[in-house]
């Protein structure tokens, strides 16, 4: 279930040569990632061939979720650091927000133009439209494909491909804008940790 992890935070290993880069579709994407408080709706991943289905929630600034249907698995971002839950080894793995593709998404203030997040290519479909990202001054580790649909706006799905060439698609169904979150919704509510007078102990 790490890989799970991993595919998520994972960053693509590639770079796009004088690709061509449509001004009018980034400040399209930032125009609209900026209007977004919360976002709540399902997701399907598919990474090594194998679908998992769950649920999406973010929350700016810094705050996203996410449950998978199938596996004891949960993804949280308290707004500094993004937690992966393995329920089933009660066990808590930590990495910095900013290193995961959902750090860009959920910034207070989504710069694409002139902060650190480099827009390397974009591609204009006929009912879509995506960009290629990278961040800026680390482009030889990699980048993340965001898609957005076209009318009105608003985020589809996102493609990330790590350091060994393997991909995670991440693609959003039925997602409405919500705000009104429980106040401990972005927390992990229940894991054991290792009490040093023995036995275990939990906290809520």
């Amino acid at each position: 279930m790490r890989k799970i992890f991993f595919a998520f935070i994972g960053i693509v290993f590639c770079c796009a040569a004088n690709a061509a880069v449509d001004s009018s579709l980034v400040g399209s994407a930032e125009k609209y990632l900026n209007s977004i408080t919360g976002l709540s709706g399902d997701f399907i991943q598919t990474a090594n061939g194998k679908k998992e289905k769950g649920t999406f929630a973010m929350l700016r600034p810094g705050k996203v979720r996410l449950d998978y249907d199938d596996m004891p698995v949960q993804l949280i971002s308290d707004g500094r650091d993004l937690y992966f839950f393995d329920k089933s080894l009660d066990q808590i793995t930590t990495v910095p927000l900013t290193s995961t593709p959902a750090g860009i998404l959920i910034r207070e203030n989504i710069d694409l133009r002139n902060a650190d997040i480099n827009v390397i290519e974009t591609s204009d479909m006929k009912d879509t439209f995506s960009l290629k990202m990278n961040l800026r001054g680390q482009e030889g580790i990699g980048n993340m494909t965001v898609v957005f649909d076209k009318s009105p706006v608003k985020l589809n799905s996102w493609t990330v491909v790590d350091a060994t060439g393997a991909k995670t698609d991440v693609e959003f169904d039925g997602l409405k804008e919500k705000t009104n979150f429980g106040s401990n919704y972005f927390q992990i509510q229940h894991h054991r940790t290792i009490n040093t007078s023995g036995g275990d102990a939990f906290y809520d």
